[in-house]
């Protein structure tokens, strides 16, 4: 039996990110200095600046890379065969499942703006295009579904996708995220346009 070789350790960029990315997303971005993430990702501080050249660039390319995993867990998890109206509450089965796990910690995003309030900081443009990119992604599928005011649909689940992300952050995985499925059930059902009546 041949002994399957056992992966090689990860590079130093990609052990920084990783480091830097659960430290950040669990304890905020002020609270977590250079020194310990040099530390804990066993890389000398040039390792470090070679790869990222300020603190705002590694929090930058955490974010990008935070983004990238989101639409990805979502593209990946959702049921494929999903459209319309049934698309969008598949969507948030999954942030209902996610904002109501014990390991969630709810929206970066959110802790970005909050602790990056200058919209022209790096960090921030970051966290504000993931926002747009969901409002844009929730609009599109209400309008390509010709559901009515695709729109204001789109703004409302983006702000129940935010409600339920900082629902998590406030109480833990026991929150009123629970049944987010079914207001967004609701909420498609009264953007669904009448049946027309043949008689």
């Amino acid at each position: 039996m041949t002994e399957t070789p056992a992966p090689a350790r990860a590079g130093a960029r990609e052990r920084i990110l990783t480091t830097a990315g659960s430290l950040f997303y669990n304890e905020g971005f002020g609270a977590v200095g250079i020194d310990r993430i040099i530390a804990e990702a066993g890389v000398a501080k040039a390792t470090l600046y070679h790869h990222f050249a300020s603190k705002d660039d590694l929090i930058v390319a955490y974010l990008e890379q935070a983004n990238h995993s989101f639409w990805r867990w979502i593209d990946g998890d959702v049921d494929a065969t999903a459209r319309g109206g049934d698309l969008l509450v598949e969507i948030f089965d999954l942030v209902e499942r996610q904002a109501t796990d014990d390991n969630c910690r709810g929206c970066t995003f959110q802790v970005t703006a909050a602790e990056f309030p200058d919209p022209a900081h790096p960090a921030h443009i970051v966290a504000a295009r993931h926002k747009r990119e969901a409002l844009d992604r929730f609009t599109t599928i209400a309008d390509e579904a010709a559901l009515t005011r695709p729109a204001d649909l789109g703004a409302a689940l983006v702000l129940l996708m935010d409600g339920a992300w900082a629902a998590t952050r406030m109480f833990g995985a026991d929150n009123h995220s629970k049944g987010l499925r079914t207001t967004v059930e609701t909420l498609v059902a009264a953007h669904t346009p009448a049946a027309t009546t043949h008689w």
